[in-house]
């Protein structure tokens, strides 16, 4: 039986036993965790699992094809399980160029198995990863997502999320949106006046309507995170005024 409950328990676990020099992503380009190393870059995408089974598995082989060779890819794939629950299908994980790690959750060190790779490792060879040097890699967000890991139905900080915080921020210190925010931060207008996130002021500008999501309440380090980089990202005003605007009436 795992000593694990949950897979988030499991990514916990391993994320908190992470070595320096490693950054992990929670919920990011698909995975349960996207590690990545901060001396190159180097990418691992990693599913979680309190069994090694062939969901897993297929799971983390998502993409894995010929056509897809060119399309941006983690570095190396690996799935992540707790110690003791079989490892009948690690034969088909090698074959398949997937790493299996191993938590132990009793462990005072050495909490999981194998090492991840260092730098080092390139000039002799590391026999439990298996690089496949991708064409490009994942894009990462410029905040590492404040999700849990391994949960089952994520909120995950998406390129969509971030736009729409950057929204959600404009309006918080203008008091108003405009189309050309939405054109700025490459985000369509239509859900947001469709479903009432946003009601007309009646000077051409947006104010926040009665069905606007709490995306601080989903996101609250990152929303605060984001809001702390305003200057940088800000959408160029228009005018003093809403209506002043170019096109405005609409």
């Amino acid at each position: 039986m795992s000593a694990f409950a949950k897979e988030t328990d499991l990514c916990a676990a391993f994320i908190a036993s992470l070595p320096e020099g490693w950054v992990a992503y929670p919920e990011t380009g698909g995975f349960d965790i996207l590690l990545v190393r901060t001396a190159d870059g180097m990418q691992i995408g990693v599913e979680a699992k309190l069994k090694l089974n062939a969901k897993v598995i297929s799971q983390v082989a998502e993409g894995l094809h010929s056509f897809t060779a060119s399309f941006p890819q983690p570095d190396c794939r690996a799935v992540l399980v707790p110690d003791g629950v079989g490892m009948d299908l690690k034969n088909v994980c090698d074959l398949l160029g997937i790493t299996v790690i191993t938590v132990y959750a009793h462990r005072l060190s050495d909490k999981f198995r194998p090492a991840l790779p260092r730098l080092s490792d390139r000039l002799w060879g590391h026999d439990d990863w298996f690089e496949r040097c991708p064409a490009a890699r994942l894009t990462l967000p410029d905040w590492v997502p404040d999700v849990r890991a391994g949960d089952s139905a994520p909120v995950a900080l998406t390129p969509w999320k971030i736009g729409a915080i950057k929204l959600a921020i404009t309006l918080e210190m203008r008091g108003y949106l405009t189309r050309r925010d939405f054109t700025h931060f490459k985000l369509s207008m239509a859900r947001w006046s469709q479903e009432k996130w946003l009601i007309k002021d009646g000077k051409g500008g947006w104010i926040a309507g009665p069905n606007l999501p709490d995306f601080k309440a989903q996101h609250p380090v990152n929303f605060d995170q984001i809001g702390a980089d305003y200057e940088k990202w800000k959408s160029p005003e228009e005018a003093a005024q809403p209506g002043l605007f170019v096109g405005g009436a609409a």
